[in-house]
């Protein structure tokens, strides 16, 4: 009888099953195949090589001691990254308490307690005092027949994992800011030479204008632009030495340490340039080399388990619970067999009517995963097109400094002629100077040039992954 009863109750709740529907209910995003973003022409001219992507600890490979221990003291130190692993063990946690949530239950306990019991209840005779003791054992499990509960975790596996990939972005780009506030740094010292040397220069030709405004060959309107180009290299000086400090200062923040460890500094070298190649195969290969396209991937797998989980909300549901125990009023002893109960109660539960409210959720999650889809898309268009670019600016930086390098050994030519045409007797020394601030002016554009294709390609590095492996993450989806 219990048997056709509960077959019963299933038939109906199968019949029923209409009432609460998701039909007309799906997302629309579609995820941009990498293949389909051609950049053939773009990287024509740019030589392939299997082995282009970035090492793991691709700071190695520039040669600068100092460099490789300030990367090492930022991703030990630095409190954002705390920051990231954090939302990661967040995450973790959230997944671990979605995979305990679809798992039978058991749990017991037991409770002992006095009461007087009062005389209007007849059953226990006149009024006295009474012990109450009770044990008992209860289990819970929720058959999860549509896999709602399995693809919930799954979502909250896959948001782990994302996590996870976020926390290590993280580290690609500190140790990325680093090596570019060390350039920044050893740029800001180029600018305090060359400030140091016109301030050097313009006092050299003032005092040589005073000298002659005193002979009577030159006039106060010479002296006076002479005091000017004194100030305005003086203003140049000054905001060289801040630029100086504020990147030691940039540099002590990435460290996440005081003011004064950006000081123990020492000036940095120029770092050398990066190969300039493509590696084979780039849109498709970068989907697995960017930690931000696999964490944007993650999520996207983790909204599709959400519109599963979302959709067997519709669907007949069985629970099974049961619970066995002892319960003994009065001084009698607490394990007689007399003193049992159980109960075994399976349950099925039947969406009707909820108001619309479970459409509509399935409906949010529709648009979370279209959401999803669109910034993997707009991630991944966007990764494409800036390693493009980054190669594109690099390569115009190498024309740039051939160019400024020609100018340059113009302009030092032209300085070596004047000294030697002071030294014959030929040409005064107002002139020399002159000829020696065009140098100067040289030089400062070289250091900036030099400081920006360092720049560059460092960004580059970080464009192509900045060392993140496609092995390492297949690790990481196996777990």
């Amino acid at each position: 009888m219990r048997l056709q009863t509960l077959a019963a109750a299933v038939g109906l709740s199968f019949a029923l099953a209409g009432c609460a529907t998701s039909g007309g209910l799906h997302p629309n995003g579609r995820l941009t195949e990498p293949s389909s973003l051609k950049a053939d022409r773009s990287l024509a001219n740019v030589q392939v090589s299997d082995a282009a992507w970035p090492k793991e600890d691709w700071w190695t490979g520039l040669g600068d001691a100092q460099l490789s221990a300030l990367i090492a003291e930022a991703l030990r130190d630095n409190p954002g990254l705390a920051e990231a692993d954090a939302r990661a063990r967040q995450a973790q946690a959230a997944a671990g308490a979605a995979d305990a949530s679809r798992k039978p239950s058991l749990n017991v306990g037991g409770s002992f307690g006095e009461a007087r019991i009062p005389t209007s209840i007849p059953v226990f005779g006149t009024g006295h005092v009474g012990a109450l003791k009770y044990a008992d054992a209860s289990f819970k499990w929720n058959v999860d027949l549509w896999g709602g509960q399995r693809a919930t975790w799954e979502a909250a596996l896959g948001q782990q994992r994302a996590a996870d990939v976020d926390a290590r972005a993280a580290r690609i780009e500190l140790s990325t800011n680093v090596a570019r506030a060390y350039v920044q740094l050893g740029y800001a010292y180029a600018q305090q030479d060359v400030a140091a040397a016109e301030l050097k220069r313009a006092g050299e030709a003032r005092d040589l204008t005073r000298q002659r405004v005193a002979a009577g060959i030159d006039n106060q309107m010479q002296l006076k632009q002479s005091d000017s180009e004194v100030a305005s290299a003086q203003g140049q000086k000054a905001q060289a030495d801040r630029s100086v400090d504020a990147a030691h200062t940039a540099l002590s923040v990435l460290l996440g340490k005081g003011p004064d460890r950006g000081l123990e500094i020492a000036r940095p070298q120029l770092l050398p340039p990066a190969a300039l190649a493509v590696p084979a195969n780039l849109p498709v290969e970068l989907v697995g080399h960017r930690a931000d396209l696999v964490a944007a991937r993650w999520r996207v797998e983790a909204a599709s388990k959400d519109i599963k989980a979302a959709k067997t909300e519709f669907l007949p549901n069985l629970n099974i619970g049961a619970m066995a125990g002892l319960i003994n009023l009065g001084g009698a002893n607490l394990f007689s067999l007399q003193n049992r109960f159980y109960e075994v109660a399976p349950a099925i539960s039947l969406p009707l009517f909820d108001g619309g409210r479970r459409r509509a959720n399935l409906n949010s999650k529709d648009a979370q995963y279209d959401l999803a889809v669109a910034q993997y898309n707009k991630t991944l268009v966007s990764a494409v097109n800036e390693v493009a670019d980054d190669y594109d600016a690099v390569a115009w930086m190498q024309e740039q400094i051939q160019a400024q390098q020609r100018a340059l050994d113009a302009a030092n030519d032209a300085w070596k002629l004047s000294e030697q045409r002071y030294k014959a007797g030929i040409g005064n020394y107002l002139e020399a100077l002159s000829v020696r601030q065009e140098l100067l002016a040289a030089e400062q554009r070289m250091a900036a040039l030099r400081a920006q294709q360092s720049d560059l390609n460092v960004q580059l590095i970080q464009a192509l992954g900045g060392g993140f492996r496609p092995q390492a993450e297949a690790e990481l989806s196996s777990r």
